[in-house]
């Protein structure tokens, strides 16, 4: 099934560059200006009887709260391409389009996402996360779609067949294609006035009296021509530096500004077929003679990720934690550590007590709320004597098992050691030869000599074996000869 959405940015969407805005923020009176007179304008601004073509003075007479932006034709069109990099995420074929307009081919999508309903609410949720208003139209074709999504008037913007998006078109304004805006005094002069007459008009005086784009614009809206769209490539790396219009001096400020940036990174990610393994934020203070080194802040994951809600989590638990020394005045992410994502299992049944990724997220989580040095983990030591074989030390998810191996001296466990090694090994007592732990125990494997630690202060020289009492449960002992004394202590126990 061949399906097709159109994404139409408003001049609104450029309220999004600000950097106060918010989600909840969205619904305040807003309106666009060039050369102070009104551009467009949002909901909360028609209500209070903002009109475009209004000038500034008369808007902020009869509605002194509207926020007044000045348009800006790169950042708007930097705005497309970033927004176009984040619907990545959801197929790899978008395309810029004319009039601010995404175009998506999302036929081969539709399944994985749920259908076309659910994938159209999961892109507007994306749209709203980077701050953009938009109109969606969807349809079999692409310049279809796009006619839908241009619409002013009210009526369905989706529909998946031909004939149902033919209907809709019928109705539409001549003035809606690029191509016949030249030619519009003429099409009214003869009485043409929608795209259904249009298209009844002869095909041959139709030619020769306007440009060939008209009619290759209404075959590619019919499907009778094929539409060659220049697919939108991915950067080879990811490292997006976003410029702010006024300082920012609170940190819940910021992760408006960083969740537009990590649904970017989530496009380009999908584009790649790549997951990342840590993410620098990085937070830009002033420059010139007050100049201060920009606010690091690294996020290591346990395992590799192309999640947005996991990293918009972490990082807003980072964030939490952090007081701004200085204002911000840009704020850029970059990624590190970049893997191929992986095949996801296809066993029926997952694992009893959750999945090894649910396990590293919970440490993830834990990491970024109290901290790298706060979270301990075991880690090897190269030393043969059991006491010292391990210590606590801050654990970093993304390098705990390459720390194991990378080791100087470190060797792969023995087969046989217990999982309970007790803190102070314990005195066993002698019964018919034999050392007495409720019972007598029988030795069932060793001896394995350890002499290690000469060169601490600390020396030992130990006999260890595995012994068995009467019930069948495993001890790990040894056996120590001082001043021509042995004895024999119970240093773990096997599970």
């Amino acid at each position: 099934m061949r399906l097709w959405i159109s994404v139409h940015l408003t001049q609104l969407s450029l309220d999004a560059l600000s950097p106060h805005w918010s989600p909840d923020a969205a619904q305040a009176p807003c309106a666009i200006i060039e050369h102070d007179r009104i551009q467009a304008i949002n909901p909360a601004a028609a209500g209070l009887s903002v009109r475009k073509g209004m000038r500034k003075g008369g808007a902020s007479a009869i509605a002194p709260h509207t926020r007044f932006i000045e348009r800006d034709i790169l950042r708007e069109t930097q705005l497309l391409k970033d927004t176009a990099l984040a619907l990545l995420q959801y197929t790899p074929e978008v395309a810029l389009s004319d009039d601010d307009s995404v175009l998506l081919n999302v036929g081969a999508s539709l399944l994985f996402f749920g259908g076309p309903h659910a994938l159209c609410l999961r892109i507007r949720q994306t749209l709203r996360l980077l701050g953009c208003e938009a109109r969606l139209g969807m349809g079999p074709t692409a310049r279809g779609a796009w006619l839908l999504a241009r619409q002013n008037r009210g009526g369905p913007r989706r529909v998946l067949r031909m004939p149902a998006l033919m209907r809709q078109l019928s109705s539409l304004p001549c003035s809606l294609l690029p191509a016949a805006r030249p030619y519009l005094d003429w099409l009214q002069g003869i009485g043409c006035q929608t795209l259904a007459a249009l298209y009844r008009l002869p095909r041959a005086g139709l030619q020769r009296r306007c440009d060939k784009n008209l009619l290759l614009t209404l075959d590619h809206a019919a499907g009778r021509a094929p539409e060659l769209l220049p697919w939108i490539q991915a950067p080879p790396v990811f490292n997006v530096r976003l410029e702010l219009n006024e300082r920012i001096e609170h940190v819940a400020t910021i992760l408006h500004v960083a969740q537009r940036l990590i649904q970017q990174m989530t496009g380009w990610l999908s584009a790649t077929h790549s997951a990342v393994a840590s993410i620098e934020l990085a937070l830009e203070h002033e420059r010139g003679r007050h100049a201060r080194p920009p606010s690091m802040l690294e996020i290591s994951l346990a395992d590799p990720t192309w999640q947005a809600e996991h990293l918009l989590g972490l990082l807003k638990e980072r964030l939490g934690r952090i007081v701004l020394d200085a204002p911000v005045i840009a704020v850029s992410l970059r990624t590190h550590e970049i893997t191929a994502r992986t095949v996801p299992s296809e066993s029926l049944f997952t694992e009893p007590g959750g999945t090894s990724a649910d396990h590293g997220r919970l440490l993830e989580l834990l990491i970024a709320r109290l901290g790298h040095e706060r979270i301990l983990g075991v880690q090897v030591h190269a030393d043969h004597r059991p006491e010292v074989a391990n210590h606590w030390a801050p654990l970093a998810p993304t390098s705990r098992q390459a720390a194991r191996s990378s080791l100087p001296g470190a060797t792969p466990a023995l087969a046989d050691r217990p999982y309970w090694l007790l803190e102070k090994p314990l005195v066993l007592s002698i019964h018919q030869h034999r050392p007495f732990h409720g019972s007598p125990l029988r030795l069932v494997s060793g001896p394995e000599r350890i002499a290690s630690g000469w060169w601490d202060g600390a020396p030992i020289s130990r006999d260890y074996f595995m012994a068995e009492d009467s019930d069948q449960i495993r001890y790990w002992i040894f056996r120590e000869q001082t001043q021509g004394n042995i004895r024999w202590y119970l240093h773990g126990l096997f599970a």
